[in-house]
Order: C-alpha cells, then structure tokens, then sequence
C-alpha cells in the first residue's frame, strides 16, 4: 500500500460552515479527512460525520450500477442492466409522458444533497431546455431568508470570522454544536482570549446550551416575544443607539411606541422564560456593544418564523450593534456570490411562462391537488437528484401515496439505495464528492472554494452533470452546457463572474469579504433610500419568490409575537420540534453504521413532569398523532424542555421507527407567509402510552 498523499477539497454537504477540507487519497481510495487549517474560518475544524466520510464513500451498499424495476413498487426488487438502456429507458419515458400531457408533466425534482454549483444547479438547464416545471425550493430557507432581507434589504452580513474578536457572541435558532461546528471554533475562541459570553437561545437543552455561558431554552415559535422585550429594554434602560437608528433605520419611533407594552413579564408568560432570565440578556447584549448575533435556521422552520427572524435582526439595529467590529447580525451571505451560473443553469432557455412547483407540496402534488399543480397538468414523470424526499418531505402520507402511482414514472440518480430510490422505476448510481469537480460558495462565510475529483468512481457510478448531458442528448434538449465537462463550466463560471481560476487552483479558495463598511451597513443598508427596515412591506421584499403565499395580510406591522403557529389544542396539546441530530444530515449519513452507533433509535424527548401525567417512563413505547398522521417510537425523559414541547431528533430513516413511518408523517406543507416555506418544527401532536406488543395500525386522517 502506497503512502496517503493530502488533497484539498471542499465538503459539499447541506451545512452553512462549507468547510474546507484536507483529504487523504491512497491506492485510489479515500481516507481520513481532516479539516483545512490554511482556511481561517474552517480553521482545521470539521464535523466528525465528515471526518468519517471514507466509512460513507466505501460503504457496502453503494449503488454501483443502473438498475431497472421488476417488482412492486417499494420492493426494492431491480435488476441491473446497461448504461445505455437505462438512458433510453429514461428518455423514452420522458418523451412519453410529454407526448401526452405535454412538457410541464416532466418535474425534476432536485435539493441540497449535494451543495456545488454545477453538479446540484446543472439540472435546471435541462428543465429549463425542454420546458419542464420548475422548482420553488421551500424546504429550508423561505422564512428565514426573507425575515433576514425584510430587514437589511439584503443577505448578507458580517464577517463570521468577527466572532473572534466578539465580547458577547448570541448563537440563536441554530444548535451550533450539532449542525455548524465552525460558529462554535470562532466562538470559543472569543471566550478563552478575551473572556466573552456566549449565549444559547433554543427550545431545547442541547449540545450548544450546554456549551453556553448562558442558554435560554424557550417555548416554540416565541422567539419573537423574546426579541420584542429585549428592544423594549434597550429603549426603557438607555441601551438604544438614537443615534444611529435616526440614520440608519426607516421608523425607531413608531417602533419605541409599539415595543410599550412588550414588556419582560409579557414576553415570560408567552417564551415560558423568567422574567429575571429575560432581564438579565438584555442587560447583557445592551451593555456589550461588541455583540454578534448569530441566526440560525431554527426561524425557517416555524409558521411565524419570517416575523422572528425579522424581529431578532432588529435588535441588532435598536443597539446599533452593527458599527463594531463582532458586532452586529448574520444568517447568511448568499448575496456576496455574484456568480454568473447561466452557462450552468441554461437560464438563456428559461421560459418564465412554465410552473414552479412548490417543492415541500410534493405529496399533494403527485396525488392530483389542483392547487398545487396550479391549473397544471398531472406530474407523469421525474428526475430526482440530491434529495430523498421519502423521508424528508413533510405530509409523508400523500408523498408515499404520490410515489406509489403506478403511472408516474420515477427515476433517481443516488449514492445509497434510499427510501426514494426504492420506489423508482429506474435507479442511476452517483458519484460523491472526491469522485467529480465541482465548486461551491460558503454562504455561512465568505469563501468561494473549489472541490476537484480526486479518486474515481467505485462501480459504474456517474455524475450528475454527465447524466443530465446523456440524458439531453437522448430527449433533444439542445444548449452549449450540455457539450463542456464540469471542470469547463467551472471555468466559464469563475471567468465570466470576474474571480480568479488561478488562485483558486493554487489555494483551493478565494476571500470574497467586502470591506468592512460594506458588511456592517455602515454606508446603508440594501434598499434604496439605506434604511433598515423595522416596518417592511412584506409583499414587496427584495428576494426570490414565488408570490405571496399564506396570511401575508395579517403579519405584524413592527416586530411581534404573531400568533399563527400551529397551538397546542386540548385534543393535540403538545408541540413536536423535529430538531437536526448530531450525527446526521437530514438524511444523509443515517445508513453509516457509525451514525447509526451514535444515535441510535429514533426517540422522542418528554419533560419527565408530561411523561408522569401520561403514564409514560423512560424507554416507553409511545405514539406521536395528529390529522396528518402516526408514528410509534421510545420515550426519552428530558427535563431540557418547557413543558409541552417534545424534541425528536432526526432525521432518521423511516424504516427504524416500529410501524416504518418516519417522523415526517407528521409535519405539514401549508405554504407560510409571505413566501412559503415548511414549518417542520411546528406541529401539535398527542402523545400516547402504547403496549410494546400492540401492533395496531395508525389511524391516518385526511391531511389537513
């Protein structure tokens, strides 16, 4: 066996932290992987399900060649066959059911499986070249970008790398720990060289409260209350910076008059907080001018999350946190990538005419809602690349219900045999990322980075890019992205969006950080007049949508508590939160055995006061229903809640829970004000006691 020799690459995974990584290849095989310490935000720190990627890469159950259906759909019963008739199996299904429902009948159907720009966005350029139905990507982001740009005109913010030089850094909406380790490395950095406080707000006690000076863990979707009464502090107490609001900020005093009664006792009975514990953070980010709000997707996940995130940013402005450096707010710097990806996407075919489906309503789509399928025809075919949307989806009952028609025909190209490639008509074997180039933007900070191949593929597995170009070929889609390699578009990329191809060979990234004025706001904000917004108009926010979607009439004027999550009721009186585990990613990693090993079977955390008055003990069967549906799954008692709320940690695959029916069963895809969105970690449910030995079947009502 030849010596390892280190390469560098990019992680390509769903994670803001994008990490620059350092990775072992020996004898055409990967090995250990470590994290860049050349890259000063990845600073030689990953998550260790990354670092144990060679366990993923050379796992036993790779899908290694195409394989064709022969039995039930579900059954997972294929058989292997050629490249070639795979291709024209896929192309002639496709042409079929555009023959007779036309093009939008065909929806490819794509997410973050994989984060680079050409393997991931490459697929629109076949969509857009044939005139299939668009996507509207609403799983993750909706709410939580658009509260984030209702308030600064813009996404983008201070440098993460700030939080070194931070006194006080408030991690909110976001266990850091778990999901984006690099926010911890900068923050304890800060702690241990100049003494600052973290502070951890969440609606649990997990790893990053545990890790925090101060952890606020509060009752779901009562972020906003929070953030409400610490403005109220900030003006009642002196904290608030008159100054720079007057010149920075659209109306501070319509917001002083507003933030009156949203006192410390107001929002205690509404987060479930003390009013001391309310007081004092407060008085610690009022006092601390070198603060550094740190959101989180937490606030993309609930019904009133756009008015949290907004609310939460806004604080940041009444204390005019934004003039110091490691001072200020940030969720993401999506906007700092100016790239130029119409080579990739084919965005020159774009017919702006064809639908954009909703992705998180995949269920109602495949079962005929007309809503959904707005006036459209009926979905008869599609693609699926980077995503498993057979667990991860929510209203799980109609996405199994959709995929089992026995008229759509499925295909999806995939590394593992997931529950969604279970149910395909045709399977096409993918590659990962040291197996194919790709490049990628750090939207959690502020580097462009590349990720070259850098072993070859095991099997007969191919990339994404090199699919969509045999698949066009074969269907007639006709664009010049469609005869380039993928390293070729990532030059025309990086050329044509005026950056350095030199550089990021040479370095494996470039620094896009703007100057320091830039990413504090200090010379205005990104609407026109440079204002922040504390009254936006929410039919008018300056980022992508698809129109106004839910109550978009009845959002709060100024930041509020806005009561439009899914509450607790008498029937379903507790509220489930459907949190991110530590050693999954959605669904990725949960069929590696080490993940497996550390997470073990799904469970649901109960505060041990509910599980008394259920009858239920640690270790206890237990059932988790609503409208929407059931699940079955073990107690965990867990005093890290406020009563009423239940955390299940995921996601993990449908078939380790007792009945086969996944945590998603339960979650809705009622489309969120203003954009849309899926409030996954918003949900009423009963919690029931259930004998070990009954095998009932769940009671599935109509979705709501």
């Amino acid at each position: 066996m030849n010596a390892p020799v280190r390469h560098r690459s990019t992680c390509p995974h769903d994670c803001p932290s994008c990490c620059a990584l350092e990775v072992e290849v020996a004898d055409g095989r990967i090995g250990r992987i470590r994290g860049s310490a050349a890259n000063s935000y990845t600073a030689g720190v990953i998550c260790a399900k990354v670092a144990r990627y060679a366990e993923r890469s050379h796992h036993k159950d790779r899908v290694l060649h195409p394989l064709l259906r022969v039995g039930p759909k579900g059954s997972a019963d294929f058989r292997r066959i050629t490249w070639d008739e795979a291709f024209d199996r896929v192309a002639e299904g496709f042409l079929k059911v555009e023959a007779e429902h036309g093009s939008q009948a065909v929806w490819p159907y794509n997410y973050a499986g994989t984060m680079g720009q050409v393997q991931r966005d490459g697929l629109h350029r076949l969509r857009n070249t044939k005139r299939y139905s668009r996507q509207y990507d609403t799983i993750c982001t909706a709410m939580s970008y658009t509260g984030f740009v209702a308030a600064t005109g813009r996404l983008a913010g201070p440098d993460p790398r700030e939080m070194r030089v931070s006194d006080c850094i408030v991690i909110w909406g976001t266990n850091a720990v778990s999901t984006q380790v690099n926010v911890m490395t900068h923050a304890m950095a800060a702690r241990k060289s100049r003494g600052a406080k973290v502070v951890a707000i969440d609606v649990y006690a997990n790893d990053t409260i545990r890790q925090a000076d101060m952890g606020l863990v509060l009752r779901p979707g009562t972020d906003a209350a929070l953030a409400c009464a610490v403005m109220h502090v900030a003006f009642r107490d002196g904290y608030a910076d008159r100054e720079f609001m007057a010149s920075h900020a659209d109306d501070p005093a319509g917001l002083e008059a507003h933030l009156a009664t949203r006192t410390p006792e107001w929002a205690a009975a509404i987060t479930g907080l003390p009013v001391e514990t309310i007081e004092e953070f407060a008085r610690l980010v009022g006092t601390t001018p070198k603060t550094y709000f740190r959101l989180g997707y937490g606030f993309t996940r609930q019904r009133n999350g756009t008015a949290a995130m907004h609310a939460a940013t806004s604080i940041a402005t009444v204390l005019g946190s934004w003039k110091h450096e490691g001072g200020g707010a940030f969720h993401i710097n999506g906007a700092l990538y100016q790239l130029d990806k119409s080579m990739i996407e084919g965005s020159d075919a774009l017919d702006p005419t064809t639908r954009r489906l909703d992705q998180s309503q995949i269920g109602r789509i495949l079962t005929g809602d007309a809503e959904a399928l707005q006036g459209g025809p009926k979905v008869g075919a599609m693609l699926i690349q980077n995503t498993n949307p057979m667990v991860v989806a929510p209203e799980q009952a109609l996405v199994r219900q959709g995929f089992g028609r026995e008229d759509l025909f499925t295909v999806v190209h995939e590394q593992m045999m997931t529950e969604t490639a279970r149910m395909a008509d045709i399977v096409l074997p993918a590659t990962m990322f040291t197996e194919h180039d790709d490049i990628y933007k750090g939207g959690g900070h502020t580097h462009l980075m590349l990720g070259p191949k850098l072993v070859d593929a095991p099997g007969e597995a191919l990339e994404n890019h090199v699919v969509l170009c045999e698949i066009a070929r074969r269907v007639g889609a006709e664009h010049p992205g469609f005869r380039m390699t993928a390293r070729e578009h990532i030059e025309w990329m990086v050329k044509a969006s005026g950056y350095d191809m030199e550089a990021l060979d040479r370095d494996g990234f470039v620094d896009l950080n703007p100057d320091f004025e830039t990413a504090h706001y200090l010379d205005g904000f990104g609407y026109p007049d440079g204002k922040f917004r504390f009254s936006p108009d929410w039919t008018k926010i300056p980022h992508n949508n698809n129109g106004p979607m839910g109550p978009v009439g009845e959002m709060p004027r100024f930041p509020d508590q806005w009561d439009v999550i899914e509450a607790a009721t008498e029937r379903e009186p507790f509220r489930l939160v459907t949190a991110p585990a530590r050693s999954f990613l959605n669904s990725t990693f949960n069929d590696t055995p080490s993940s497996l090993a550390k997470e073990g079977e799904p469970v649901v955390m109960v505060h041990s006061e509910d599980a008394a008055a259920a009858g239920i003990a640690d270790g206890s069967l237990v059932r988790l229903v609503n409208a929407r549906g059931a699940v079955r799954l073990k107690a965990k008692v867990f005093d890290g809640v406020v009563r009423g709320t239940l955390i299940c940690e995921g996601l993990h695959r449908n078939g380790d829970f007792r009945d086969g029916r996944g945590i998603n069963m339960l979650t809705g895809a009622d489309a969120v004000a203003p954009h849309g969105g899926a409030a996954f970690h918003d949900v009423r449910v009963a919690l029931e006691a259930v004998a070990d030995e009954v095998l009932e079947e769940a009671a599935v009502a109509e979705p709501v």
